[in-house]
């Protein structure tokens, strides 16, 4: 599909060979947790996955997709002490609020950095971020509960999928396009990001995350709410008196005589 897309470039597939049985039972061994089946599946086809495509604009060709899984010796844990860091070097287990609002209702709970959850990187996401094999509130060692989770760059976690075959698919049909995985955040990818989005639309049945809305770039400014402490009293308008036509006439004409008077005594002195 990649290579019959206009402007495509220079597709390539890295095979690998599929993973030692000893490998994924030394990896299960040194952190304690069994993979889930399907990765393990996985893993016993392929020992990680590795797909890159490029654009040809003019002369030049430029990098654009990517997708990746790594490797088992790749998969490593996230947050773990390593033995280069200093004693009292601060590290993402410090990052822990006891504030942050936890799963209610549809939002499952987030990750925990510190020893509630065991986080392993699957894809680096090009620096964008890092989708992860999380671990949570199960006893990794005898029955692997686990969920896929995409955490950005300002440390922020967002639910993927439930399964990792599920990410599978959703890494093929986003053909690995730049920043794809804040299409499943709140704030969503970024405009360059969207123009190649355009360009090359996944493969999904979400095409609303693609349509441009007129109004999204439009300021909108409510009076109400921003001059709400500055409001001016209203002016309540007096009634016209009921008095009759006849009166009103003689009373003009009193108020005119008078001013006249003063004006004329005004002008003597």
């Amino acid at each position: 599909l990649l290579e019959t897309s206009p402007g495509v470039a220079e597709v390539t597939f890295v095979e690998k060979e599929p993973a030692e049985r000893h490998a994924i039972i030394s990896w299960e061994q040194k952190n304690s947790c069994i993979l889930p089946e399907d990765l393990k599946n996985f893993y016993l086809m392929t020992d990680g996955f590795q797909m890159t495509w490029s654009v040809k604009t003019d002369d030049t060709t430029m990098p654009l997709g990517s997708m990746v899984i790594n490797g088992v010796s790749k998969l490593c844990r996230l947050g773990g002490s390593s033995m280069y860091t200093l004693p009292n070097a601060p590290g993402l287990a410090d990052l822990e609020d006891d504030t942050d609002e936890e799963g209610n209702g549809d939002k499952p709970e987030k990750p925990h950095f510190d020893s509630r959850s065991l986080i392993f990187e699957l894809d680096p996401c090009n620096g964008n971020g890092k989708v992860c094999l999380v671990y949570k509130h199960a006893k990794p060692d005898v029955s692997p509960e686990t969920e896929i989770w995409f955490l950005d760059r300002a440390l922020y976690w967002h639910f993927l999928t439930k399964t990792f075959t599920a990410y599978y698919r959703l890494l093929i049909t986003h053909l690995g396009l730049p920043q794809w995985q804040y299409a499943f955040t709140s704030y969503g990818v970024s405009p360059q990001a969207k123009q190649w989005f355009n360009m090359y639309k996944p493969i999904t049945i979400n095409t609303a995350l693609l349509s441009e809305e007129a109004d999204s770039f439009v300021n909108k400014l409510d009076p109400n709410k921003v001059f709400k402490n500055k409001n001016k009293t209203p002016v309540i308008k007096k009634k016209p008196s009921s008095q009759p036509a006849g009166s009103q006439k003689s009373h003009t004409s009193v108020t005119s005589s008078k001013t006249s008077s003063l004006a004329g005594n005004s002008s003597r002195k």
